[in-house]
């Protein structure tokens, strides 16, 4: 079978160089921009005679733009034939053959090994078929599949988020909406795959193998910031690139700022102090004064230092906070300052040997107001310091100072309150009298004497001015069962018309009296008696008309006897 193919060849090498010495040495064919006029010239089929003897297994091999491959013609080892290298497109295209005397198309094909081409800086437009055509003792044509890949290069990440730092992070706001794409320069299309890491954790692939280019967080939370890397291969290539994008989740705080003044540790200012906790990233903070927006001061810690000279009572501090993702009028609050106000017994007394307190109250002070004890006595004011004899207590705006074992040498006189706050001072003075202690015996012995004095003296001038309330008083104290009898005897002589109207009168006036006449006719005078048989009103009564019946029998005796003659 060989010996009959091998004279076929050589009629066909023979036909060739024929035409090649009648033409002067000079190709039959004309090379026009790397493809041959006239195919037939090199036996690729049309020439009776010149069939293909042999077909070699076709080959891919897989290069990359801008790189250099190297196409195999077939997988034969030892020496090599001529050799040539054709692209098939619509129809043959002459690339480069081992005949010196033939040059490539194109600088950039050279042969490798006597048998391989050899292309350096790939292009897309070199992918395609090749034919390698080698004729030795026989002609075998080998086929290579050449596909280019590209990329991926240039990969772009798009996050459509509220904005970007000054070093080009990203960030979005909590509860909006993310989309996410990622695209590059390849060929053919990238696998594109997407991963997440937040911040502390490993790197995952970000939902169930997510392999799409595009996706879109309807929600963002807080628990998805972190880095975003869109990972694309190039399935041909293998050759794989990745961005890795940080973003971040902003959120502002969920309350209303808080603001406060107080006084500086360690210097006589007034720190005004405005918080507004619970957001990312911290907000900016701006110190206005109010009315009329003055500016005092901004800083991301919120907090300023005044002057004394820019303070004054009443005054009001505005406090304005601003967050990167709202709200656009920011939030604020406002304080005002107070200067002290203050409130304290002005006198208090204390006995030799015991203790007293002084309490002072401040009042209206903002920031709380620093209160001090001073003793007036000497220029300038002292301040009192706690010690064993000084107890100095504060609870809140409420201080007092405690004065143990008091003297009278040591301890009497002024003392001194001071409230002060940056905005203001006020003082008090409160005086401290110290005594002998009291006798509470004599105290008391001297009350009980004024007391019944005071009642002697009134008893005295009521008698005075009612006895009626004396006789119903004496009745009352003589209301008792007793026997004995008082008698008043009036010792005087009166004429017996005189005794007679002065029985009428008393009779009249027996009743607001309660007194009983009665007149004695004894040795022929007339005598009053009055009788109080004890001290019982109806006895008294019979008794008093006895003795009325018994006078008028003596006096119509005395009558008789007047009328009898000598």
């Amino acid at each position: 079978m060989a010996a009959g193919i091998q004279p076929r060849v050589l009629v066909c090498l023979g036909a060739l160089l024929a035409r090649w010495v009648a033409a002067g040495g000079n190709f039959p064919g004309r090379l026009m921009e790397g493809k041959i006029s006239h195919p037939h010239a090199l036996g690729l089929g049309g020439r009776p005679g010149c069939k293909d003897l042999r077909r070699g297994l076709e080959a891919a091999v897989i290069g990359e733009v801008h790189e250099n491959i190297t196409l195999p013609c077939g997988d034969i080892s030892g020496p090599r034939g001529l050799v040539t290298w054709y692209r098939n497109d619509s129809e043959p295209v002459f690339l480069l053959s081992s005949n010196s005397s033939l040059p490539p198309a194109e600088p950039r094909f050279s042969l490798a090994n006597a048998s391989s081409l050899h292309i350096e800086a790939l292009s897309l437009q070199d992918e395609g078929n090749y034919t390698c055509r080698e004729v030795l003792n026989e002609t075998q044509w080998f086929q290579v599949w050449l596909q280019v890949a590209s990329g991926p290069y240039q990969l772009e990440v798009n996050i459509s988020t509220t904005g970007s730092l000054p070093n080009g992070t990203l960030y979005a706001a909590q509860g909006s909406q993310v989309d996410f794409s990622c695209r590059s320069n390849s060929r053919p299309s990238p696998m594109v795959e997407w991963w997440f890491q937040a911040p502390h954790s490993r790197n995952e692939p970000f939902g169930n193998n997510l392999t799409v280019s595009c996706f879109t967080l309807l929600l963002m939370s807080r628990n998805l910031q972190g880095n975003y890397t869109c990972s694309a291969m190039n399935m041909l290539s293998g050759r794989h690139r990745k961005v890795t994008t940080e973003l971040l989740v902003y959120y502002p705080p969920p309350s209303a700022p808080q603001c406060w003044a107080e006084m500086s540790p360690g210097l006589f200012k007034l720190q005004l102090t405005c918080r507004w906790d619970g957001g990312y990233p911290d907000p900016d903070f701006l110190w206005t004064e109010e009315p009329g927006g003055v500016v005092v001061g901004s800083s991301k810690l919120g907090v300023e230092m005044l002057n004394q000279s820019q303070l004054s009572d009443g005054k009001k501090f505005k406090c304005v906070g601003s967050h990167v993702v709202g709200p656009e009028s920011g939030a604020s609050c406002v304080v005002q300052i107070r200067s002290p106000s203050l409130l304290s017994e002005p006198m208090k007394t204390c006995f030799i040997g015991g203790n007293v307190t002084l309490t002072c109250k401040v009042s209206g002070a903002y920031p709380s107001a620093k209160i001090l004890w001073l003793r007036n006595l000497t220029q300038p004011e002292e301040v009192i310091q706690p010690n064993s004899h000084y107890l100095i207590t504060q609870n809140g705006q409420r201080s007092t100072l405690t004065i143990r074992n008091c003297s009278q040498d040591l301890d009497e006189g002024y003392y001194v309150c001071r409230a002060e706050n940056p905005v203001g001072v006020r003082e008090v003075d409160i005086w401290l009298s110290v005594k002998e202690p009291l006798n509470i015996g004599g105290i008391v012995g001297t009350i009980v004497s004024l007391l019944l004095l005071g009642l002697a003296i009134i008893s005295g001038l009521m008698l005075y001015y009612s006895p009626v309330f004396c006789w119903k008083v004496g009745n009352t104290f003589r209301g008792q069962d007793m026997n004995d009898v008082m008698v008043l005897v009036d010792s005087e002589e009166e004429e017996v018309e005189e005794e007679e109207d002065a029985a009428g009168v008393e009779e009249e006036d027996a009743n607001e009296r309660e007194e009983l006449p009665k007149e004695i006719h004894k040795h022929g005078h007339i005598h009053r008696v009055t009788a109080l048989v004890n001290g019982d009103v109806d006895r008294m009564g019979n008794g008093l008309q006895a003795l009325q019946d018994d006078s008028s029998e003596q006096q119509s005796d005395i009558v008789q006897e007047q009328d009898r003659p000598v």
